[in-house]
């Protein structure tokens, strides 16, 4: 079946590359030409005007007039299409120049008046109702180091992370959100690194036109995420050939485009070595061997008509470094075969990783929306923990399709199926390979209602069947908004969502199991004017079904241990772990106050507590903050063309595991708790142009008041006081300088310093 699966997945794959190679003939060429006019016979201004299924169009002027050349013949469809009207089309025959077309559009509710439902979700896409940060932002915020999903942690909902890869979302841990671009689910989204040692991910803001964060009650489209998905849309067609460059302390790059009429080819590259800034930096771990890689896009869209477009992708990269860390297996001292090694320990690490994703999509007469993509990932690390080898092998395959239904301006139906087969396949030494393979076949549908303009309904349903664990599971969304003013509006989502147990178990064989459960309940009010936008969000998620051991009361700290199956483990377990998350979360920003200042406020208050993993009793985890704070501020001065930046963050303290209570007393289980998180970051840029070339210089200081944030603990037992003896668990620096230079044949724009 899993073969059945891939090859059609494949040859889907194969069919959509070959659409990269259909051409077009060349014909003579005919005017077109025509007016716009409302019901009333009143001109529309600003119209776009524009054959099916082409590129052939033009504009409107202030008298409704339009006028374009086609090198069409034969029965086409011309439509018009305005924000403010209904779409319009008429048939015609064309066999030559035509004059005197009249389309007559409808008036429709003004977008600005229609209810958008936000319960749950931060939009940062090129869509001015929903936007809340652009990829812009993302780009100029300091602390965030132009990374995604570190910016992502400057927004409610979040957990601030110092020694952990991914995104912490309202009491869930980093496997409970899913990473998708262009709907494909990204397996491998960070760079691997040690243990302990935060890595940066493998998303820069540039590639990504639209960047969409559910925080809670996502859409029926996904699935296998207990708490959020980050969605990524990459960038269109460009608007012209490109040149780009850069040079900083950690490596260069260079990335070029060509665009041609109706396509363009990007082809980029970069060569990193942390050696030059590990030279000036201070660090908090040995690096025996700086990090250090290369990598490699290339990239290929193609409009074959005005309503679809066709992308296709491949990258590359690699990446090596070694460190001397804290050995985190000494803390449980289980006897296995890494506690031995001493500590501290040497870490290596080599890593291998290809992406590839093909999709086209493509809209019909503006009624209906087609989608399908098709993606493969594959990672491969070739680690060492001292001398002990550990390898890894991921890989997914993903197909999609989807179709969606625009009945009326108010109420359209979406309908789509995605295949996931993806398995992982990891080694420890001499030790029986820990493998799994996995099929998660699923169909979604969703509905979409605005019946009045301060009205808008989308119920959903999700069914998906995991191949491994042979279960079936429904799963029910819904989410709507009322307004409640010109400027404000109630939101509420809420849903079940479901997930495979952590890789951990599946690698080990436990097919017994069933998947995981949470159900979210979320209410928001926001109040948007005049360039400032104000958001209360609370929230409550139920979990059930949580993978829980049966392991007598003991507790093993190391998140890194290894669950291997009997007879090389005891580790037993079952779908008998609860819990539960609650909040209450702030937002504002203020962009109009005072010109060229752009600042906002996140607020975050937790309650949470959960029973799961080899947990002895229900606490919060350690992963856990229960206030966390953001304030963001950007101002640009122009006299001087430069944009400074700065950032504050702020988080109280974390459980932490101490092992000198009794093993026994559930009370004092992940009672204590490490110092309050702070952190100042700044970012500095600076724009000159050298003739054709614009420049940016930047410098980014990150922890500009040193502060020495701690974010646990790790224990060794002390024979000599028969103690455990405790030593903070701690960033890889604690403050860095870091800067760099980069220039581009095409004038940046000053939100883009």
């Amino acid at each position: 079946m899993l073969q059945f699966i891939r090859l059609g997945i494949f040859r889907t794959i194969g069919f959509l590359i070959f659409l990269l190679f259909a051409g077009t003939g060349a014909h003579a060429q005919y005017k077109i030409s025509g007016t716009v006019l409302d019901t009333k016979d009143r001109p529309v201004r600003n119209a776009s005007v524009y054959l099916d299924n082409t590129l052939d169009g033009g504009t409107t002027d202030s008298l409704g007039i339009f006028r374009f050349t086609t090198s069409e013949t034969g029965n086409q469809t011309i439509m018009a299409s305005e924000v403010g009207h209904e779409n319009a089309g008429l048939p015609i025959v064309i066999s030559g120049d035509m004059s005197g077309i009249v389309l007559h559009m409808k008036a429709k509710a003004r977008d600005l008046d229609v209810v958008v439902i936000t319960a749950g979700s931060f939009e940062a896409s090129n869509d001015k109702t929903k936007t809340v940060l652009k990829p812009l932002d993302i780009v100029t915020t300091a602390g965030a180091q132009a990374d995604v999903v570190k910016a992502m942690s400057m927004l409610p909902g979040t957990q601030q992370t110092g020694a952990d890869n991914g995104l912490f979302v309202r009491g869930g841990d980093a496997s409970e959100a899913a990473i998708v671009v262009d709907e494909m689910v990204v397996q491998n989204a960070f760079f691997s690194g040690p243990p302990g040692v935060s890595t940066r991910s493998r998303f820069g803001a540039f590639s990504y036109q639209g960047v969409a964060f559910s925080s809670g009650g996502y859409s029926a489209k996904y699935g296998q995420a207990l708490s959020s998905v980050l969605e990524l849309n990459t960038t269109d067609l460009p608007d012209k050939s490109n040149i780009n460059m850069g040079i900083n302390m950690a490596g260069v790059y260079a990335s070029g485009t060509k665009k041609w009429k109706n396509s363009a080819l990007d082809i980029g590259g970069g060569y990193n070595n942390t050696t030059p800034f590990f030279a000036l930096a201070t660090t908090n771990y040995k690096f025996y061997e700086p990090p250090s890689g290369g990598s490699g896009n290339v990239r290929y869209v193609w409009k074959p008509n005005k309503d679809g477009i066709l992308k296709a992708s491949f990258n590359v990269n690699y990446n090596q470094s070694g460190i001397e860390i804290a050995n985190p297996y000494r803390a449980g001292a289980a006897g296995g075969p890494f506690d031995s090694l001493g500590d501290p320990v040497h870490y290596s690490t080599r890593d291998q990783y290809y992406y590839g994703n093909v999709s086209y999509k493509q809209s019909f007469k503006a009624k209906y929306y087609l989608y399908t993509a098709a993606s493969y990932s594959l990672n491969e690390t070739k680690n060492k923990f001292g001398p002990i080898p550990i390898n890894q092998q991921d890989q997914r395959t993903q197909f999609r399709i989807e179709g969606k239904d625009y009945f009326t301006s108010r109420l359209n139906l979406l309908v789509g199926t995605d295949v996931q087969d993806f398995g992982v396949n990891k080694t420890y030494s001499t030790y029986p390979a820990l493998k799994f393979e996995e099929a998660i076949i699923s169909g979604y549908t969703e509905l979409e209602w605005t019946p009045v303009n301060n009205i808008a309904v989308k119920p959903g349903v999700r069914y998906e069947h995991s191949m491994f664990l042979n279960v079936d599971k429904i799963a029910p969304r819904l989410s709507m908004a009322i307004k409640t003013s010109t400027h404000s509006q109630v939101s509420l989502a809420g849903g079940i969502f479901y997930q495979d147990p952590d890789y951990a178990y599946m690698q080990a064989g436990f097919k017994q199991l069933d998947m995981q459960q949470a159900t979210h309940y979320i209410a928001n009010w926001q109040y948007s004017k005049n360039d400032r936008l104000l958001r209360v969000e609370a929230y409550y998620k139920n979990y059930g079904n949580l993978i829980l051991e049966k392991n007598n009361g003991a507790y093993d700290p190391n998140s890194y241990r290894v669950i291997a199956p009997p007879p090389y483990g005891n580790v037993v377990p079952t779908n008998g772990g609860k819990g539960y998350a609650q909040g209450l979360e702030l937002f504002y920003r203020d962009k109009k106050s005072v010109k060229n200042l752009d600042y906002w406020i996140s607020y975050s208050y937790i309650d949470t507590k959960r029973e799961y993993s080899n947990f002895i009793t229900q606490a919060m985890p350690s992963f856990i903050a229960t206030h966390n704070m953001s304030l963001v501020t950007k101002y640009f001065v122009e006299k001087w063309h430069t944009n400074f930046s700065a950032t504050y963050s702020y988080a109280s303290g974390r459980p932490y595991y101490n092992p000198n209570y009794a093993a026994t007393d559930k009370s004092k289980f992940l009672s204590d708790r490490t110092p309050d998180y702070h952190n100042v970051a700044l970012t500095v840029a600076y724009l000159h142009s050298f003739g054709k070339w614009f420049t940016v210089f930047y410098i980014s200081l990150d922890n500009i008041t040193n502060q020495h944030n701690v974010f646990g603990y790790r224990y060794s037992y002390d024979n000599t006081n028969q103690q455990w003896g405790k030593s903070p668990v701690i960033p890889a620096l604690y403050r860095s300088v870091f800067f760099g230079v980069n220039m581009s044949l095409s004038q940046f724009k000053k939100d883009e310093l």
